[in-house]
């Protein structure tokens, strides 16, 4: 019985025709790649803008600096904001019991005098239990 080889010489396997499905090329698409990295760095870029603007704004930088009057249903906030001279924030107050529970929060307008680069004031915050300490979230630039 004589031995019949069915091998090729070529380098590349040979599969039979139409059992396999056809090969496909990967085509390289960079301006696909690229319009996708630009769309994605824009969204970005924008996100990074609107928390700026909303949260860190150096101009409207609060500091506690007392809080006192505390009873079942109250606090005595004294804080300070720095605004730009002569301009007004809305600052956010909060209230927590010994459990970290908000127990209050309000928003509060605070104007400077015309020359006047920080304000000081103070605001009693009504409570829903005893509250433990008395903070400023954030201040912002009134809408």
């Amino acid at each position: 019985m004589s031995e019949t080889h069915a091998t090729h010489v070529t380098g590349a396997p040979v599969f039979p025709p139409g059992r396999y499905g056809r090969r496909r090329e990967r085509r390289r698409r960079p301006v696909l790649t690229a319009l996708v990295g630009l769309a994605l760095v824009a969204a970005l870029g924008t996100i990074v803008v609107r928390l700026y603007q909303q949260y860190g704004s150096p101009e409207y930088d609060a500091t506690v600096i007392t809080y006192t009057d505390i009873t079942d249903s109250q606090v005595l906030i004294d804080f300070r904001v720095a605004v730009p001279p002569g301009g007004s924030a809305v600052c956010v107050l909060r209230a927590r019991d010994r459990d970290g529970a908000e127990v209050a929060r309000e928003q509060v307008t605070v104007t400077a005098q015309p020359d006047e680069r920080e304000v000081r004031a103070q605001h009693r915050l009504v409570t829903e239990g005893r509250p433990f300490i008395g903070e400023v979230l954030r201040c912002r630039r009134p809408a």
